[in-house]
């Protein structure tokens, strides 16, 4: 029996109007069986027929539970902002159970992030030093390979799981943004003075409420902590929401949409010292959140490696259909930019 077939984790899924991608995500809880489903969901504005159609569908799917489960719900009446129904749903999860694994519709784990997230919610479960797991590693490997896992003072969020006795420092509202900012302990924490402006900048439009957003809040909270986030030697959750209709990331062509995924060995190889991996952090701020930056000022070396990443992937999408779509098309959609 594999440590999937036994998974005694609740399961956390936060849905909304993406039916074709909260199906493959309930298929791989289906496969883990989890005896704990808490289902968290948002509505559409009243207006928008096309998106309360794609939400019942969404919701459908996941009531589709056919293994022994208690499943919890909280549905949303009206429609929410991103950060207040992500929010008020993660609050109502962690005021029901003490430990949760969570996912939300675009994002498809590998059947051994199960558990993988289990054996460490119960391997740091009264660790203060520790505040998340994630499943996502952005291709970076850590300096010791030997082990399942490193360290990092980043947390991300596409497959992740943590503590109740973690989420109580969760504060949305940043309240101790402007003293932390005043004694630049941002300085302390990151890695080269261009990641401190960055950080600088994106926390303090977060904090004046200029970003939809509950994610930058909660990495906020865990440097606050002084905490680290775990993250696996290898990726284990692909990202299928990169598109016209994501809330957030529309670009398909982004390098993080739908990055491979592989099965990390159970029982986990815990490394004996709980330390950030400084060189794998350094590198992540550069790829991940270097991108983000470039995203929003488009460089011309930015554009240039779009325009090469996005050549690459429709000439692997014209290979994969071999070749129906005429070859002047293709080279249209190549020079086309979007």
């Amino acid at each position: 029996m594999t440590p999937e077939d036994t998974l005694k984790t609740p399961v956390v899924l936060l849905i909304f109007k993406r039916p074709q991608t909260t199906q493959l995500v309930f298929e791989a809880v289906r496969r883990a069986r989890p005896p704990v489903l808490l289902i968290v969901s948002n509505q559409p504005p009243a207006d928008k027929a096309d998106q309360l159609l794609q939400c019942q569908q969404a919701r459908a799917i996941v009531e589709a539970v056919d293994w022994p489960c208690e499943v919890f719900r909280n549905y949303a009446d009206t429609y929410m902002s991103c950060k207040d129904r992500i929010v008020s749903g993660l609050n109502w999860v962690f005021e029901t159970v003490e430990q949760a694994i969570i996912l939300e519709d675009d994002c498809v784990p590998e059947p051994s992030f199960f558990g993988y997230c289990q054996e460490l919610l119960q391997h740091y479960a009264t660790d203060q030093r520790i505040m998340a797991i994630t499943g996502d590693n952005f291709t970076i490997p850590p300096r010791q390979a030997q082990y399942s896992y490193s360290f990092s003072r980043y947390t991300h969020f596409w497959g992740w799981a943590t503590w109740r006795r973690a989420w109580q420092h969760y504060d949305a509202d940043m309240g101790l943004w402007p003293e932390f900012r005043q004694a630049d302990w941002l300085s302390d924490i990151l890695p080269d003075p261009a990641a401190v402006r960055w950080w600088d900048k994106t926390l303090q439009q977060t904090y004046a409420g200029q970003k939809d957003t509950w994610d930058y809040q909660w990495i906020f909270s865990t440097w606050v902590q002084g905490a680290h986030c775990i993250v696996p030697r290898v990726n284990l959750v692909t990202n299928l929401g990169f598109g016209v209709d994501a809330a957030h990331n529309r670009d398909e062509f982004d390098w993080r949409a739908k990055l491979p995924t592989q099965t990390i060995e159970l029982p986990l190889h815990h490394p004996p010292v709980i330390r950030a991996d400084a060189q794998c952090d350094r590198i992540l701020q550069s790829r991940y959140y270097g991108y983000i930056a470039q995203k929003q000022s488009r460089p011309l070396p930015y554009r240039i490696r779009r325009k090469l990443h996005r050549a690459k992937l429709l000439i692997q999408q014209h290979r994969a259909h071999e070749g129906s779509e005429p070859l002047i098309k293709l080279i249209r959609r190549i020079l086309k930019e979007n």
